[in-house]
């Protein structure tokens, strides 16, 4: 029998500036699972983690809060801590980048890196906020595009119409920050030589490291040739500063992954028979894995293993990159209720039906993963529900009434139990893969010929027969055996399950070897339902919790207010209204992509609205003026984008679209002129 792994896994750090919701849950609970399956098969493997601690944007919201940054984080970092707990994901460790193990190794490495002439300085220009007196990054700085003109962009990038651009190119620039006009400044700062390691980072990246696609991204990159890297900020900023230099600061990102670093030194101190040197030394030998999303690809495959090599370290095994979570097929979203926070799921659900689902849904390649509502309840249901847990609640019963709980030493299914035996090895290699996707199938599959098994001998019709008895208990007794050895293919993904289910076979944590053993003449448990059914209802309670400010009256037909989603005021004349409230209208070119009649409503239409990277459902009272409401299909026509959502007897309106008219049959829906795209804004 080979020697066990030695394994150390992180998951990518949690900013500590806000909650946990579910698309970052996609990553901690697919790290979890994959850690768990290396633990039950017997290997040493160390989870570490810890909040991304440090930034401009920490340091002001305590400001706005009246507290420390220390208190900030460490609040976050109780909540955090409280929701992975509460979603099953069990960290060796969980630490904080604000911690003496990162500012000594940020240090180490840093000096490291700069007495190997791989630190260059230079004098740059950047915006200043004469009022805050602190340098502003890009996101601090507002303006209109230097491009198409539009106002209010940030200071890197134009939203509406993608250009990327220097943010001393915007036009009127504002800090975000005090609203003051922001002032050019020089400062020197400090760059790691990244081009150093260019020839490095070509082999590695190549290696078998990363997945073809991240490599094939990476590749384009590295053929562009690469840049200097910024490292350092100015004061004011809460991080660590920088060796030999006062006022200067480490950029965030330089001293989060060697958060990673740090927690698992952290772990090291307290725990004597860990040495850090054997996971993080040059001459390793244990494997090393990374667990990311894909928006910060470059600060692992390129910053981080060209640190590591310039001072000395090992550098990953490898760097498992996942793609973004969706709801219901759209981007999260507050009015529609889907960006779900991890608190409110717990409220409503329980964590093991997510972490299923997900495993369910996760191959090993770096495509969105989906989250469909409505799948998610079905397929929960169907498979722990109506097919694993289905076979213990089938026969447990059976050997309790007609054997006092005893199962007796007989395998009715032997061909039945070669097939799951034969299965162990296919289901083992997906996991490692992190092909969930295809363990969970291929566990799925042996769940359906297992109950189909159970129906076709069918035990309680033979129970009722004279002399059948000892035939019952052995059907059972092999049921019970086959949803053993099913809970310890689940057992990654469903350890509350497995602990339940442990608890009713009367036997020991399970391994995964043992799956090659049978339980015989053993005494079970008394049985108690081990999952329930999710109920829908929990489900729409959850997106309930979700939606803010969605709390507008609505009228008895339904019908929306003047003014409000829906059908535009007629009165011929409204209070006036100054031009920065005009100019805050966010006015869309919107594409129907359905109307229909809403059933008990004389006056409404529900439109489903395009607006380029999303869909908008909106209630129109012109149904006066279009009876067939299927000739609105594929017309532009222009929204309020930023009205706030407004709850209806009907559902939820998303915007306004424009119309005028007297009233009637005309009412007519105002259209863009020909050529314009849906999501584009009009001015």
């Amino acid at each position: 029998m080979s020697e066990p792994r030695k394994i150390l896994v992180t998951s990518a750090l949690p900013y500590a500036n806000g909650s946990i919701h579910l698309g970052h849950m996609l990553e901690y609970i697919q790290t979890d699972m994959w850690v768990r399956f290396q633990k039950h098969r017997g290997n040493q493997c160390i989870y570490v983690c810890a909040d991304d601690a440090h930034g401009s944007a920490i340091m002001l919201r305590a400001e706005k809060e009246g507290i420390t940054p220390e208190q900030l984080i460490a609040n976050v970092q109780a909540e955090h801590s409280a929701d992975f707990a509460d979603f099953l994901v069990d960290f060796d460790n969980f630490h904080s980048t604000h911690a003496e193990e990162n500012r000594e190794l940020s240090s180490h490495i840093y000096l490291k890196l700069r007495d190997a002439g791989h630190i260059a300085t230079r004098s740059i220009t950047q915006y200043f906020d004469p009022e805050k007196k602190m340098f502003l990054a890009d996101r601090f700085i507002k303006g209109t595009c230097p491009k198409c003109g539009t106002e209010d962009q940030y200071g890197d990038n134009c939203e509406k119409c993608g250009a990327t651009y220097a943010p001393t190119d915007l036009k009127d620039p504002k800090s975000a920050i005090s609203g003051a006009t922001p002032v050019l400044k020089d400062s020197q700062h400090f760059f790691f030589k990244l081009p150093d390691f260019q020839q490095m980072l070509q082999t590695w990246t190549r290696s078998g490291t990363l997945q073809d696609a991240v490599a094939n991204k990476i590749a384009e990159w590295l053929d562009a040739g690469l840049q200097q890297w910024d490292i350092s900020r100015d004061a004011p900023y809460f991080g660590f500063e920088i060796p030999d230099e006062p006022g200067k600061y480490f950029y965030v990102w330089l001293d989060a992954p060697i958060g990673y670093m740090a927690s698992f030194k952290n772990l090291c101190d307290r725990t004597p028979e860990l040495d850090f040197d054997a996971f993080w030394g040059k001459d390793s030998t244990a494997e090393l894995y990374h667990f990311i999303g894909k928006d910060i690809v470059n600060f692992h495959a390129l910053f981080w293993p060209a640190m590591l090599e310039g001072a000395g370290y090992r550098k990953p095994t490898g760097i498992n990159v996942h793609g973004y979570l969706t709801v219901n097929g759209q981007k999260m979203s507050k009015s529609r209720g889907t960006f779900i926070k991890a608190r409110t799921y717990l409220d409503h659900l329980s964590p093991e039906y997510l972490r299923y689902y997900y495993a369910a849904k996760l191959s090993r390649g770096v495509d969105d993963l989906d989250l469909n509502l409505e799948d998610f309840v079905q397929k929960v249901n169907s498979d722990l529900v109506g097919k694993v847990v289905n076979i213990a609640s089938r026969c447990a019963g059976f050997i309790h009434k007609g054997n006092a709980g005893l199962m007796v030493d007989t395998n009715a299914a032997p061909e039945l139990t070669e097939a799951f035996l034969a299965a162990a090895p296919g289901i083992a290699d997906a996991y490692e893969a992190r092909d969930f996707a295809r363990a969970m199938r291929e566990i799925m599959a042996l769940a359906d010929r297992a109950n189909a098994w159970i129906a076709d001998k069918a035990p309680w019709s033979l129970n009722k027969q004279e002399g059948k008895q000892d035939e019952v208990q052995a059907i059972c007794a092999t049921g019970v055996n086959l949803f053993r050895q099913l809970v310890i293919f689940l057992k990654p993904v469903l350890p509350l399950l497995a602990a339940d289910a442990e608890a009713f076979l009367n036997v020991a944590p399970l391994t995964w070897n043992d799956h090659q053993i049978w339980l015989a003449n053993h005494q079970l448990n008394e049985f108690k339902p081990l999952m329930t059914r999710i109920d829908p209802v929990k489900v729409q309670a959850m997106t309930d919790a979700s939606k803010e400010d969605l709390t507008a009256s609505q009228t008895d037909t339904g019908q929306a207010q003047p003014a409000g989603n829906g059908e535009l005021a007629k009165d011929p004349l409204s209070p006036e209204i100054d031009f920065d409230t005009f100019a805050a209208v966010d006015l869309r070119v919107a594409l129907i992509v359905k109307a229909e009649h809403v059933e008990g409503a004389d006056k409404l239409l529900r439109l489903t609205l395009d607006i380029g990277d999303e869909q908008r459902n909106v209630f129109s009272g012109i149904k006066s003026a279009y009876p067939d409401p299927s000739k609105l299909d594929g017309r532009l026509t222009m929204m309020i984008a930023n009205l706030k959502p407004r709850k209806m007897k009907f559902g939820i309106s998303e915007g306004m679209v424009m119309a005028a008219g007297p009233g009637g049959e005309e009412i007519y829906l105002l259209s863009p002129d020909s050529g314009a795209k849906p999501g584009q804004r009009i001015k």
